[in-house]
């Protein structure tokens, strides 16, 4: 069982921040092999946000919600699963858990991410939808997508 957490990054402890940037840092900049540098200056400004998913105590899924993006207004971004629980749909409660935050604190707000290309189905089961081209960002194709519509309240 998953414990969620939806906090503002005043709200994070040490311990918290650093499970995040751990996770973070084992998959973009190892796993992925995109030697970059994650900590950025934007997880701890602004209105920002961090979904963290625990189980067992230990940080197996996370996502940021930025409100500080010079080009959108509220960005998704670091969405990741930790490589040991992946199969799990662990995605999913992550993504629903990341919208809920984004329509709880920001309603008319339509949040953008960066997609993976090959994450682009995933991303569109949730009502995003692609508004570039793919692109290359750190040697992987990715697409820009917005949230148009709540799928799960379109069909209910």
């Amino acid at each position: 069982m998953l414990t969620w957490q939806d906090l503002h990054h005043s709200e994070l402890t040490v311990p918290q921040l650093y499970a995040l940037l751990h996770l973070r840092c084992a998959v973009f900049v190892v796993e992925q092999n995109c030697p970059y540098l994650d900590v950025d200056g934007e997880d701890l400004s602004g209105e920002n946000r961090h979904i963290l998913g625990w189980q067992g105590g230990k940080l197996v899924a996370y996502a940021r919600i930025l409100t500080s993006d010079r080009h959108h207004p509220l960005v998704i971004g670091r969405v990741i699963v930790d490589p040991a629980c992946r199969g799990q749909k662990l995605g999913n409660q992550l993504l629903e858990h990341v919208m809920v935050s984004c329509q709880q604190h920001w309603p008319d707000v339509a949040p953008y991410l960066s997609a993976q290309a090959h994450l682009q189905h995933f991303y569109q089961q949730f009502g995003f939808e692609p508004i570039t081209d793919v692109y290359l960002e750190d040697d992987i194709p990715h697409r820009g997508m917005v949230w148009i519509k709540n799928i799960q309240n379109d069909q209910g």
